[in-house]
């Protein structure tokens, strides 16, 4: 069990890695525009996206 949650966290670095090593301008960019949403609309995205990570663990299992 630990060995595949040190690997998920892993893959999750290194996916997150990627934009700020491609275009970090962009990613620069796209924080500051998070920044001005309403925290309602974060929440939302927060919601969708643990959501969506279920969903893709139920069905890998």
């Amino acid at each position: 069990m630990w060995n595949e949650l040190l690997a998920a966290f892993g893959l999750m670095l290194v996916l997150e890695g990627i934009l700020p090593f491609l275009n970090p301008r962009a990613l620069r960019q796209t924080l500051l525009q998070i920044t001005q949403l309403e925290d309602r609309v974060l929440r939302f995205v927060g919601l969708l996206s643990m959501a969506v990570g279920l969903l893709v663990l139920y069905f890998l299992r």
